[in-house]
């Protein structure tokens, strides 16, 4: 099972690395008024870390919630 998961983290590292290499050229963000001009597999990491960021911070909130609820007694 070791080698299934190294083969796809291979196999997804190569996709990684192919996609920038084919998407070098400089493009413009805006957002709220602010302009990023940086290659486009830059932005779309920066976003992809920005996204994970946010989706664990949701979810761990949601979590936390949902515990505290179950602890609490219902009157």
């Amino acid at each position: 099972m070791r080698r299934v998961y190294l083969a796809v983290v291979i196999v997804l590292l190569a996709a990684i690395v192919v996609f920038a290499f084919q998407n070098l050229e400089m493009v413009t963000m805006r957002f709220l008024g602010l302009g990023v001009h940086a290659p486009l597999a830059v932005l779309a990491v920066v976003v992809y870390i920005l996204g994970a960021l946010t989706g664990g911070g949701l979810y761990g909130l949601l979590r936390q919630s949902y515990r505290k609820s179950r602890r609490m007694p219902q009157a």
